[in-house]
Formats: structure tokens, C-alpha cells, sequence
């Protein structure tokens, strides 16, 4: 089908760069895990044992590198969050760990904003996390690296800052799930495609954001990535 074919204009279609490439990523949702490294789940005092789970932000949500962030609105505890984004190239149900990474396109970095206290009032009203997780602008990233170029990291420094100051510093070797573990779990429950990201889970030292913060976060071996926080709209 053709545009002329819809009753309104057709949206654009969410995508990433792809280091090395002229063509872009498309993509089709993102989906985030929930607590997984262990020191985070201390920081935010929820139950270790717990297994993490998943929740998901629109694509059209993603921010480019580079870009100036408006603070968003209904908060006054907005938090980052530098995680490891996964981009697959195919998917399905029920996908066995042993064969996950064959279904990998590429590794970025990325940050999960949060407003945190409407995260966690939704929380203790047993409602969804929506308001607190997805919202414009929530899902900063990087371009791509393509996996055929930088194979599949499962170690390494992760890692953010707010101007210039260390915040957040991890590395790979933690996370409680790791990706192969990530797309099985998450592809028993939804039927995982080519286009899908998956946000692997984020380590401590979240904090809070201002108008004006400078963050830059990065993955070793994948890339880096800066935004700024500006003014709300």
C-alpha cells in the first residue's frame, strides 16, 4: 500500500544509523528489561531474588546522538539510565538461548530515562509503569555496530556521566540475565521480529537530571553517546 491508500498522513518510520553503513535500522519496538544488575536492584531496594521482567517503549521515542532532550512533563525526579541495547535482524517464539545470538543485528548504547516518581507512585498502586518509562523523548541511542564487525560483547566497562562526573559504572560480566538469557525469556512471551531493540538492564548509581545536565554514557567495544537536558517544551 501506497501513501494515497490511508485515510491521514503515514508516520515516520523510527530508525537508527548503523556505523559504517548509509542505510538505517529500522525499527519496530523496544523492549526493556527490568532490574537486572544486582547492584541497581539494591539501589532501588527491590527484592534480588526476584527474577527482572519486561516493559516497553514506543519506537517512536528514540533520540538521536547528539540531541538536546526537552526535561519532560508531570515529573520532578527525572533519572538516567546507560544500557546496552540489543538490535535483532530476525526473531520468533520461544527462541533457545543456545541459538539467541544468531538472530542479533548489532549492539548500541542507549539510556532509559525514567521519571522516577511517577515510576514508583504507579508502583505502589500496583499500576503499570507506563507514565514513569514511556514518554517522548524517554529512549536516547546510539548508531548501531554491526555484530559481523564487532562480534558479541559479554564483557566490558558500561558506564555514564552528568557533566563530566562519573555516575554510573559497570561492566557486561553483570548482568544477572545475559542476552542470550534476555531474547529467550523475552521471546516466550511475545514473538520477537527483525527490527526489535531490547534495553539490557541498567547498573547503580542512577541519579537525577536538571535542565542543563550533559550526559554522556558509553559501552566498551560498542560505542559511546551525549545528550543534553533542556528546558521542558
Amino acid at each position: 500500500m501506497n501513501a494515497a491508500s490511508y485515510v491521514i498522513p503515514l508516520p515516520p518510520q523510527a530508525s537508527l544509523p548503523v556505523v559504517g553503513e548509509s542505510g538505517r535500522y529500522p525499527v519496530r519496538r523496544i523492549w526493556c528489561v527490568g532490574r537486572n544488575y544486582l547492584e541497581h536492584i539494591r539501589e532501588m531496594g527491590n527484592d534480588e531474588r526476584a527474577p527482572p521482567f519486561f516493559f516497553a517503549k514506543h519506537a517512536d521515542m528514540l533520540v538521536p546522538d547528539g540531541a538536546t532532550i526537552p526535561y519532560p512533563p508531570l515529573t520532578k525526579d527525572l533519572h538516567h539510565e546507560v544500557e546496552l541495547i540489543v538490535a535483532m535482524k530476525s526473531g520468533g517464539l520461544n527462541i533457545p538461548a543456545d541459538k539467541a545470538l544468531d538472530h542479533v543485528y548489532g549492539y548500541a548504547v542507549g539510556i532509559d530515562l525514567t521519571r522516577r516518581d511517577l515510576q514508583l507512585a504507579s508502583r505502589k498502586k500496583e499500576r503499570p509503569w507506563e507514565i514513569g518509562k514511556s514518554f517522548d523523548y524517554s529512549a536516547p541511542c546510539s548508531a548501531i555496530q554491526p555484530a559481523s564487525k564487532i562480534g558479541h560483547p559479554a564483557k566490558g566497562k558500561i558506564w555514564l556521566t552528568v557533566n563530566g562526573k562519573e555516575a554510573q559504572k559497570g561492566d557486561l560480566t553483570e548482568l544477572i540475565w545475559n542476552v542470550p538469557e534476555i531474547i529467550w525469556q523475552l521471546s516466550q512471551q511475545v514473538k520477537l521480529a527483525a527490527g526489535d531493540i531490547i534495553m539490557t538492564g541498567t547498573p547503580a548509581g542512577v541519579s537525577q537530571l536538571q535542565p542543563g545536565d550533559k550526559l554522556e554514557c558509553g559501552v566498551d567495544g560498542v560505542g559511546t553517546l551525549k545528550v543534553s537536558i533542556g528546558q521542558p517544551e
